[in-house]
């Protein structure tokens, strides 16, 4: 069974090395798709033993890996392919490592032969305030041969099959690096005009203006997103989780009473979407705070809601989800909570859960700790 890593690059000198060195123990030939680099991009691939082939861009990202995935197979005999990019790169321990790759592909191909998916967990760090946020989420990135792209931005694979979750973590930081919101925006702008009612490509706009910072542009995309979404095969997908949730968090920053109205009725809505989510729930926590604080005579009521969100956080833990931000079902909850003892007067509870925090190696807590 052979096994190809296949990327598409374009001057990744930042990156390249730390992906290429953590990825070749896993995989047999490195195929790379440059679509013109000037830096020392290539320099760093040859060094690495990479099969180097110039793709002239056409501002299609399933193209370009269309092209890298037949080289693979058409050149170097690739019965799988581990799709990667630059700024991402596997981590290996006793689960994720190539024997345990291999175990997968095998198990895989035994039950479905070459019709599946092999999903992998990315880590995604992230600024958020004064703070590098971390969110996990599953992507296919595993191909048996002949499996292909479609979508010129943020582009899926193209075959309804069985996606299964392989050993494989792999860590990225591209989220830190700023310019591929621009960038991506022109690339969607285009595809929008193609397919204006898709979704995928209203809930990738969408987070794309509100990652620039352009929260109320972005509400017609979400909305959109959320008026397209209704089917039972989009509400089981990963970007619907995290649609939601994107598009919750925009309404909540925006902090109007009509916007505080409308994340309430979304929230209302697909709340038995989420009853196993921490995520929702600690949106709720902060939601009925907000809702509270800022009428406090006419929202009174609500109070309990806060404290019974994150203690609901906290009771559904660290659970696996497609989508989710690391700390909502732990750490994040047990701060917040302590937040909302403390000025509720409770120290001896403030300090439970700070300390509860704290001890996962959260900063913040440990600090309030110290002050109380």
């Amino acid at each position: 069974m052979i096994i190809n890593l296949v990327m598409i690059v374009k001057n990744e000198e930042r990156c390249l090395a730390r992906c290429l060195e953590a990825a070749s123990p896993f995989v047999d030939h490195i195929i790379i798709a440059d679509s013109g680099s000037t830096d020392r991009t290539l320099e760093i691939a040859e060094g690495f033993g990479a099969k180097i082939y110039s793709f002239p861009w056409e501002n299609d990202f399933a193209k370009a890996r269309n092209f890298a995935l037949g080289n693979s197979e058409r050149d170097w005999n690739a019965d799988i392919n581990l799709v990667l990019d630059a700024d991402e790169y596997l981590i290996q321990d006793e689960n994720c490592n190539p024997k345990a790759l291999r175990d997968f592909i095998d198990h895989m191909y035994d039950k479905q032969g070459m019709r599946w998916l092999g999903n992998i967990r990315r880590e995604d760090s992230y600024p958020n305030g004064d703070e590098i946020d971390r969110s996990i989420t599953e992507i296919p990135r595993i191909l048996p041969a002949e499996m292909r792209y479609q979508g010129s931005i943020h582009e899926q694979v193209n075959a309804k099959v069985v996606h299964k979750l392989s050993p494989l973590y792999a860590l990225h930081d591209g989220y830190m690096q700023k310019g591929k919101g621009e960038r991506n925006f022109k690339y969607l702008e285009e595809a929008l005009k193609k397919e204006p009612n898709y979704p995928y490509y209203n809930y990738q706009m969408a987070i794309t203006l509100r990652n620039l910072n352009k929260k109320e542009e972005s509400l017609p995309y979400f909305r959109n997103f959320w008026r397209y979404s209704g089917k039972k095969e989009i509400r089981q997908s990963a970007y619907w989780t995290d649609g939601i949730m994107r598009y919750l968090y925009t309404l909540y920053d925006i902090d109007t009473e009509n916007s505080l109205e409308e994340a309430h009725d979304i929230m209302s809505k697909v709340q038995y979407d989420f009853t196993r989510n921490p995520d929702f729930y600690f949106y709720s926590g902060l939601f009925y705070m907000k809702l509270v604080l800022k009428n406090t005579e006419k929202y009174k009521d609500l109070l309990p809601y806060i404290e019974k969100s994150y203690l609901k956080c906290l009771d559904l833990g660290e659970v696996s989800r497609p989508e989710g931000v690391i700390g909502t079902g732990s750490f994040k909850a047990a701060y917040n909570l302590g937040t909302w003892y403390e000025v509720s007067g409770n120290l001896d509870k403030a300090r439970h859960y700070y300390k509860m925090a704290a001890d996962e190696g959260y900063e913040k807590a440990a600090e309030r700790l110290k002050n109380l």
